[in-house]
């Protein structure tokens, strides 16, 4: 399990740099990020190696945020993994709000059950 931190931007040059540069002067690290815009609206999902520093950096710069507890899964980079697990997931009626992947591999689930998507996921020993 991890924190996973939600930050909704505009859509201009340079907010990305702006996050990625004040994590790494607070000492964090980024170890999974998604980001996206649509009709003009961005939005960046992000996990990293201490929240307690970055949720701290992200109050003190006025960054607004949402943080969120996500499931980290090791799973086989192989085809169909995806699958497997979204099926497994969904059998056992989770939903997966948002998935990504992160920088050494693992699968970052955000869903709406995450006690559950454990229990299954350590049934599938992937966790």
């Amino acid at each position: 399990m991890a924190t996973q931190f939600t930050i909704e931007i505009g859509h201009q040059p340079g907010t990305l740099a702006r996050i990625g540069r004040l994590m790494g002067q607070a000492g964090v690290n980024i170890e999974a990020i998604q980001g996206l815009v649509i009709e003009r609206k961005g939005l960046v999902q992000f996990v990293v190696d201490k929240p307690d520093l970055a949720e701290q950096a992200l109050r003190d710069t006025g960054f607004t945020y949402r943080t969120r507890d996500v499931l980290l899964v090791d799973v086989m980079n192989e085809p169909g993994t995806l699958g497997d697990v979204a099926l497994v997931m969904s059998e056992a009626g989770i939903t997966v709000d948002a998935v990504y992947i992160s920088m050494n591999g693992r699968l970052v689930m955000s869903v709406d059950d995450l006690d559950g998507a454990i229990q299954v996921a350590h049934g599938m020993a992937v966790l």
